[in-house]
């Protein structure tokens, strides 16, 4: 199976059980009247939160690996990534930008691959 056809399949199980679970979420109780953990109803909208957000840092991790070629480095990067969320995204697109040569574009962050790993 070829890297796109893979890609195809990951984002269309992200977008079909996100709508699945916001369906179902929404059946419990209306989104207006969420009021977090304070409620047991309340859960489900939380929890829906909860997997919006490691989908994002799933997505943001797809770019990592693409950045990444060392198995090492996406290994590390996962691990932060679902254990810091938005301040390992952080941090990585910082170092990323730290690498970039002077007067290169920015958006070479998001095109140019590193080095292979040894």
């Amino acid at each position: 199976m070829n890297t796109r056809a893979l890609l195809q399949i990951l984002f269309a199980a992200i977008l079909l059980s996100l709508l699945a679970y916001t369906t179902w979420a929404s059946t419990q109780q209306p989104v207006w009247q969420w009021r977090g953990l304070v409620q047991g109803p309340d859960r489900w909208w939380t929890v829906a939160t909860l997997i919006d957000a490691y989908y994002g840092f799933l997505t943001f991790f797809v770019w990592v690996c693409f950045k990444e070629r060392g198995l090492l480095a996406r290994v590390l990067w996962f691990v932060a990534i679902m254990l810091l969320g938005n301040m390992a995204m952080a941090s990585y697109v910082l170092w990323q930008l730290h690498k970039l040569p002077p007067g290169a574009p920015v958006s070479d962050i998001l095109i140019a691959r590193g080095a292979p790993a040894r």
